[in-house]
């Protein structure tokens, strides 16, 4: 059975290409974010939202912005990959963007909870909150534009045929009979 709209080797090609592309950067992004670290002395965890993002403001400007872009960049990539992965061009935009988004979360807050157990680490629920939202950032501002563009290009080089390709889809002649399960009566 061949889900509808797949777009042939391309999707694949664009689906694996997502895949092995986010294996690396998670792999990457535990390596860094799952280090020991040597300190004399750890900060104490930061469980009150947006606590860390007034001490970074606290710092100067400078600084504050290197912080709060990391923060914003470590999993960014996210949103691009995530539905890179899926491959689908017709789909809710909304819908993509509150997908792509709680998992980004997820993994951001699997990152802090894995970190409670390596020296030095501590968790920050500032960085879940600038983690989730560099992804829903990204995803914003590369996504919607690169489906819109891919659709066009998928239709101008179908030249119409698309909707045929449907029709064809749907009717049951050019694919064959529907297979019937007999019905088998419930013993008593």
């Amino acid at each position: 059975m061949q889900r509808q709209g797949s777009g042939g080797n391309a999707a694949v090609v664009v689906r694996v290409t997502g895949f092995v592309l986010l294996v690396a950067h998670l792999l990457l992004v535990a390596w860094g974010g799952l280090l020991p670290r040597d300190v004399a002395w750890v900060t104490a965890p930061n469980t009150v939202p947006l606590a860390g993002l007034r001490a970074d403001l606290a710092l100067g400007p400078g600084e504050a912005a290197r912080l709060i872009a990391e923060g914003l960049l470590l999993l960014a990539p996210l949103g691009v990959l995530l539905p890179m992965c899926d491959g689908r061009l017709d789909v809710s935009r909304w819908g993509s963007l509150t997908r792509t988004t709680a998992a980004g979360a997820l993994v951001s807050l699997a990152l802090e909870l894995l970190q409670t157990a390596v020296p030095g680490q501590v968790v920050d629920v500032d960085s879940v909150l600038l983690n989730t939202l560099g992804v829903a950032l990204a995803h914003l501002l590369v996504v919607p534009a690169a489906r819109a563009r891919l659709r066009r290009r998928r239709s101008s080089s179908a030249g119409g045929s698309r909707s045929r390709a449907r029709v064809v889809i749907g009717n049951e002649a050019d694919q064959g009979r529907t297979p019937r399960i007999p019905r088998v009566p419930i013993a008593r």
